[in-house]
C-alpha cells in the first residue's frame, strides 16, 4: 500500500517536495539523487520518517532502481527536465515534474516527439500555482462574470534566489525568465480564458540585476537574464470553450451585444502579464485580476483575498448622464487565508505554507489521490498535463520570440540552446529522429541502458556543475 518514492534533485523544490511528504504515512521516501553533498544534507534532515533513503549521486545509479519506484519526483535544473522525461517516460512510474518541462525550442518538440512512447508513464507537471486559494476560488467564481473578456497578471517581487552553481541566472540552463518563472503564468491565462494564445508581443528590462546577481564577477560574458517585462496577448477560444453549453452549441444567452457583431477578432479575450524582478516590499507580490462583460474578480498574494464586483444594472444606475452611484457598486470580498475555507479535505493535509501558499501542499493532495486511483484499476489523470506544461512553455518561448524592443546586441542572439551533454543530446535527436521517419504517433523504441546512457562522457567537473544527474 504504500507509495515508493525517489526524489531527483534535492534543491529548494525537492526540499519543499520532502516537506509534504512527512505528512503522509503511506509515502515511503526510497531515495535521492544529487551530486551535492550540501542538498542531499539538508534533504535527509527534512525528512523525519525513520526509515532513511538511500542517496546516489548519479542518475544512472537510481534508473537501475526503477522497478522499486512508485512515483519519481524531478526537481533537477531546468535544462535537465526534458532528458530526464524521455529516459524516465518510458518505464510504468509516475513523474511528478517540476515546471518548466522544457525550457528551448528543440527540447519542446523532442517531448512532442516522444509524448506516444510515456503511455505506461503518468506524467504531472508541479505547476501548482492553479492550487493556491485565492486563484482557486477566483476560477471557481469565473461564471459569476459572465464571458472573460480581460485577463492582468502582476508579480512584482524580489530577485531570484541563489541556487546550486547560479543555474537559474543562467538563459541556457534556466530557459530564461519568461519560460522559467512566467509558465506559471502563462498556465494561468489558458486556465482563466478557456483558450489558447493566438499571438503576443513583449517588451523587457536585462541586466538590471547585473550587480545582484554578480555577474560582474564572472569571465565569460554572460547574457544576462530578463528581469522585468510586459506581455500583452490575445486568445482564441475553442469550439468546446466555456461559452459553449452541455451539448456544444453555442449559448447565445451569454453573448448578448456581441453575438451578432462582425468585429469578432476585436472581441477576444485579451492578457497582459506585468513582471518585475527588483520589487521588494511590494504591497501585494502578485494581483490576478479578470474583467468579464458582467463582472470582474481580483486576486490579491499574500492577502490571499478576492474581490468580487458585479456591474450594476438599469435599476441600480439609472440615470447614466451621471458615474454609477455608490450603492450601485456591490463588493463581495473572499477571506481564502483559511485553506478550510476553499479546500474540504484542509484538515487532511500538511498545512505548512512554503514557498506557494499553501499550494504544494494541496498538489500533494490531488496527486496521491490520482496515485490511488490509478492502483484502483481506472486511468491516471493528472490536474496538469505534459500537455498543460509544454503549452506554457511554449508562449514563454513565443514571447520571448517577439520582444519588440531588442537591443542591437540582443538583436544577434540566437534562440536558447539549453546546456546538454551528449548523452542528453542523443537522447533529445533519437526522439526528433523517430517522429521524423515514423510519424508524430510512432512511439520511440530504444532500451535505456543502450546507447542514450552508455554513451556518457560527463567528467567529474561536469558532475559537480549540475550539467547531468
Amino acid at each position: 500500500s504504500e507509495i515508493r518514492v525517489a526524489v531527483l534533485g534535492c534543491g529548494m523544490m525537492g526540499q519543499e517536495h520532502l516537506s509534504y511528504m512527512n505528512g503522509y504515512e503511506d509515502i515511503q521516501v526510497k531515495y535521492l539523487c544529487d551530486p551535492n553533498p550540501e542538498s542531499v544534507e539538508t534533504a535527509l534532515a527534512i525528512i523525519r520518517k525513520p526509515e532513511k533513503p538511500e542517496v546516489f549521486q548519479d542518475e544512472k545509479c537510481l534508473l537501475d532502481h526503477v522497478g522499486e519506484i512508485d512515483l519519481l519526483v524531478i526537481a533537477t535544473p531546468n535544462h535537465l527536465h526534458t532528458p530526464q522525461l524521455l529516459r524516465w517516460g518510458q518505464h510504468p512510474v509516475t513523474i511528478l515534474c517540476e515546471k518548466p518541462v522544457a525550457i528551448s525550442q528543440k527540447q519542446v518538440l523532442a517531448l512532442r516527439a516522444a509524448s506516444p512512447s510515456f503511455r505506461c508513464a503518468g506524467i504531472w507537471v508541479g505547476m501548482e500555482y492553479r492550487f493556491i486559494p485565492a486563484i482557486q476560488r477566483l476560477i471557481r467564481l469565473l461564471p459569476s462574470v459572465g464571458p472573460v473578456k480581460k485577463i492582468s497578471i502582476r508579480e512584482n517581487r524580489y530577485p531570484f534566489l541563489d541556487k546550486v552553481g547560479q543555474w537559474n541566472k543562467d538563459v541556457d540552463k534556466s530557459g530564461d525568465t519568461l519560460v522559467e518563472k512566467c509558465c506559471h503564468f502563462f498556465d494561468l491565462f489558458r486556465l482563466l480564458s478557456s483558450a489558447e494564445m493566438h499571438t503576443c508581443v513583449a517588451k523587457v528590462h536585462r541586466g538590471l540585476n547585473w550587480n545582484h546577481y554578480r555577474y560582474h564577477k564572472r569571465d565569460d560574458d554572460p547574457t544576462p537574464i530578463i528581469d522585468s517585462a510586459y506581455v500583452l496577448l490575445d486568445f482564441h477560444p475553442p469550439e468546446n470553450n466555456l461559452q459553449h453549453g452541455e451539448e456544444g452549441k453555442l449559448d447565445e444567452s451569454n453573448l448578448g451585444e456581441f453575438r451578432s457583431s462582425s468585429h469578432g477578432h476585436q472581441q477576444a479575450t485579451m492578457g497582459c502579464l506585468e513582471l518585475c524582478m527588483f520589487a521588494e516590499g511590494s504591497r501585494h507580490q502578485e494581483e490576478i485580476i479578470v474583467t468579464g462583460v458582467e463582472g470582474r474578480l481580483e486576486a490579491y498574494l499574500p492577502e490571499n483575498k478576492v474581490f468580487f464586483y458585479r456591474r450594476p444594472d438599469h435599476i441600480s444606475w439609472p440615470d447614466r448622464t451621471k458615474p454609477p452611484p455608490p450603492q450601485a457598486i456591490k463588493e463581495v470580498i473572499y477571506d481564502c487565508s483559511d485553506l478550510a475555507e476553499v479546500y474540504s479535505f484542509a484538515d487532511e493535509i500538511p498545512k505548512h505554507s512554503g514557498y506557494h501558499y499553501c499550494s504544494t501542499a494541496v498538489e500533494w493532495k490531488h496527486l496521491i489521490d490520482a496515485i490511488k486511483t490509478k492502483r484502483s484499476g481506472a486511468a491516471f489523470i493528472p490536474q496538469v498535463s505534459l500537455e498543460d506544461g509544454i503549452r506554457a512553455v511554449e508562449m514563454g518561448i513565443e514571447a520571448m520570440l517577439c520582444i519588440s524592443n531588442k537591443c542591437k546586441a540582443e538583436s544577434s542572439l540566437k534562440p536558447i540552446v539549453a546546456c546538454s551533454t551528449a548523452s542528453s543530446e542523443h537522447l533529445l535527436n533519437l526522439a526528433i529522429e523517430v517522429s521524423v521517419s515514423g510519424g508524430v504517433s510512432a512511439p520511440i523504441s530504444f532500451d535505456p541502458k543502450i546507447p542514450s546512457l552508455e554513451n556518457i562522457t560527463e567528467t567529474k567537473e561536469e558532475l559537480e556543475d549540475g550539467e547531468y544527474f
